[in-house]
């Protein structure tokens, strides 16, 4: 699985690394979600992993900005899974396009199942108790 992972933290490199890395994936990052849609244009991943706070262009611009290049035929489909600091950013997520999201703190197993699915067209949401 080829994944891009859009963030500036070096906290979720190593996460999302540690929970997904394996001798069949590859994980690009760009630390600019400024990068994402030039990257999208050289080498289309299986999945784009958005964290929504990041840089000068956090996960639901990158997300958004996707979703329109990809109205206008510039750019494939990119499965989205964005990555949100805390419930109450569900609903920027619902609006982005994105087909998933996870809420942080990361879980391993949640993280992979999430990726997976999104991946395969599915759809993956998580909201906490309430």
């Amino acid at each position: 699985m080829h994944i891009l992972l859009a963030t500036d933290a070096d906290w979720v490199v190593d996460e999302v690394s540690a929970a997904l890395g394996g001798p069949d994936t590859t994980i690009v990052v760009c630390r600019d979600g400024r990068d994402v849609s030039p990257y999208v244009t050289q080498s289309t991943p299986d999945v784009a992993v958005l964290d929504l706070q990041s840089g000068t262009m956090g996960g639901m611009a990158v997300a958004m900005d996707l979703r329109l290049d990809e109205s206008s035929g510039r750019l494939p489909h990119v499965p989205i899974l964005i990555l949100l600091d805390r419930e109450a950013d569900v609903h920027l997520a619902k609006r982005s396009g994105a087909d998933g999201w996870l809420i942080k703190p990361l879980n391993p197993i949640r993280l992979t199942k999430a990726v997976n699915d999104v991946a395969k067209g599915l759809s993956y949401s998580e909201a906490l108790s309430g």
